[in-house]
């Protein structure tokens, strides 16, 4: 609960969404009592009432149809303001998430997989809506109509308020409260067992050609199997506990209810109370258990909210690898990257780069080669400051990379790696990632640099052609080049491009790398690689080797 709580600010942004979701559905309740009330007096008197006498039918059928009325249109406003302040909730604090995660990238935590992430950063936000639809907003509206009812029969039934009272509270406040206790467990069972699902689908999805061709797909659907049986049982769990929350309220209705008509009886004979008037309250006693049947029904995910709020302040609160400096230094334009006696490793293990010492002089094109695993990617990571090295220290200029703020570090460094994204999106959109205040003119610069402007400029709706899915409308030699235009477009003097043609054939990968010369003229670039260079393409190459730079 104490997770849940956490993210009360976020929820206050919502409070006039939600406080008319909130009357709403008091209103809703009142006129759902109110017409079962009015309705049983109506019936009832119209039946005793002799046929000689004149019994005025227009009043009580007229407020009949008034509470129908009213039920039916608080209902279509509460459902259509609750969620949408709910939705614009659940906005809130993907903003948050992110806001919180940014600054925390990489993450510390590596064993933290992509499948678990996914499953926190969707189903587990979701899963936080129930905390008003279905706890907040249902059980104070109970209270209010419980309150209410309890006054009514007060004032006309006084000892079986003290009944209907005790069998009301319980039935809102004890019975809800005793099932968030008990499925604790099971709500955070079925969040953890539905990551663990997700996991191991998205992990099948990945690796299904392989799995496919090494004969492991039998393998693979069985894990998934057992997954999905155990999130199954879990959630079995969960059910029993709601299904025998829900049958200890009815239960409290019906004692409640006998318990009103028993006392209710007993003044109807001394005559302190008519039979229309004891029919109706009886109806309207059975009209406001609605609330908590509807409370019961759906508390259960409160367990399961509370797990996901747990699961997602654990990945907001994950440790800051890389922090700001209190007191930041500009950048300085122009300037030499010193890399000087520089060791790094991840966690415990080897060394990915020691005492590694290199210099790039501004403007200068170097290459970086060597076999995998060598450390190339690691010393791009350090130079954006993604981490810092255990010893040693980069410097820009002179000044260090732990003395400069990250957001203008990376305004000064641009990144093309080998898994750089097309998105599902128009070209315009794709390449004003890299300066959103990008013009037209600027756009087909970049593109006449990358050496695609040609080939957008024959597409029918040229900028505005929407690319597939990871640009799967265009070639992977073409994506490749829309990356590097996104590139160019941010204007950052020194740009570092991890193994830029990855999955090109020979020829593009030859065309590609005859681009960048004289795409990155003036620019301070790095280029990791493993493919074979033409003569030409940089000014020198330097090798690394198990995280030692040699010549």
């Amino acid at each position: 609960m104490r997770a849940l709580l956490a993210f009360r600010g976020l929820f206050a942004r919502q409070a006039r969404g939600l406080l008319l979701a909130l009357v709403l559905s008091l209103v809703t309740l009142a006129a759902g009592v109110a017409l079962l009330g009015t309705s049983g007096w109506f019936i009832t008197a119209a039946a005793l009432t002799s046929a000689g006498l004149a019994f005025n039918l227009f009043a009580p059928s007229a407020l009949v149809r008034g509470f129908s009325f009213i039920r039916i249109l608080a209902r279509y406003g509460e459902r259509l303001t609750g969620h949408d302040a709910t939705l614009r909730l659940l906005a809130d604090i993907r903003g948050w998430l992110f806001a919180r995660l940014f600054p925390r990238l990489p993450l510390a935590d590596r064993n933290l997989r992509h499948g678990d992430l996914v499953s926190r950063l969707t189903a587990d936000v979701d899963a936080l809506d129930t905390a008003f639809l279905v706890a907040i907003g249902p059980v104070t509206a109970a209270l209010v109509i419980g309150t209410t009812v309890t006054a009514i029969l007060a004032f006309l039934l006084p000892a079986a308020a003290w009944v209907y009272g005790a069998c009301f509270a319980l039935a809102v406040l004890v019975v809800p409260a005793l099932l968030v206790l008990r499925s604790r467990s099971a709500g955070g069972q079925v969040v953890a067992r539905a990551a663990d699902a997700r996991l191991v689908a998205l992990d099948g999805i990945a690796g299904h050609a392989d799995a496919l061709a090494l004969g492991l797909l039998g393998s693979s659907q069985a894990n998934f199997s057992a997954k999905a049986e155990a999130l199954a049982t879990a959630r079995g769990q969960l059910a029993t506990l709601t299904a025998i929350a829900a049958a200890s309220v009815q239960g409290l209705a019906a004692l409640a209810l006998v318990g009103v008509l028993w006392i209710g009886l007993d003044h109807f004979g001394g005559g302190s109370i008519d039979a229309p008037v004891l029919v109706g309250l009886l109806l309207a006693v059975l009209g406001s258990f609605e609330a908590s049947n509807a409370i019961v029904r759906s508390v259960g995910k409160l367990s399961t909210a509370m797990a996901a709020a747990e699961r997602l302040m654990a990945l907001a609160e994950t440790p800051v690898t890389v922090a700001d400096p209190a007191q930041p230094q500009p950048v300085p334009p122009d300037a030499a990257i010193a890399i000087d006696d520089v060791t790094f490793c991840y966690g415990t293990g080897a060394p990915a780069l020691s005492n590694v010492t290199l210099t790039v002089a501004p403007g200068e094109h170097i290459a970086i080669v060597g076999p995998s695993g060598g450390g190339k990617s690691s010393l791009l990571k350090l130079l954006l400051r993604l981490a810092d090295p255990q010893s040693g220290r980069i410097t820009l200029g002179g000044v260090p990379l732990a003395d400069l703020r990250q957001a203008d570090l990376h305004a000064h460094i641009a990144l093309l790696g080998q898994d750089s994204p097309v998105f599902h999106d128009t070209i315009r959109a794709n390449l004003l990632i890299g300066r959103a205040d990008a013009g037209e003119p600027d756009l087909w610069a970049a593109l006449t640099a990358a050496g695609i402007a040609d080939f957008v400029r024959s597409l029918p709706r040229g900028l505005d052609t929407l690319l597939g899915e990871t640009g799967k409308t265009v070639s992977a030699g073409q994506g490749r080049r829309l990356c590097l235009a996104r590139t160019l477009l941010s204007k950052a003097p020194i740009v570092l491009l991890d193994e830029p043609t990855t999955g090109l054939d020979r020829d593009a990968e030859l065309a590609f790398f005859g681009t960048l010369k004289t795409a990155l003229a003036g620019r301070t670039t790095i280029l990791v690689t493993h493919a074979a260079l033409p003569e030409g393409t940089v000014d020198r190459v330097v090798t690394i080797r198990n995280g030692v730079l040699g010549a």
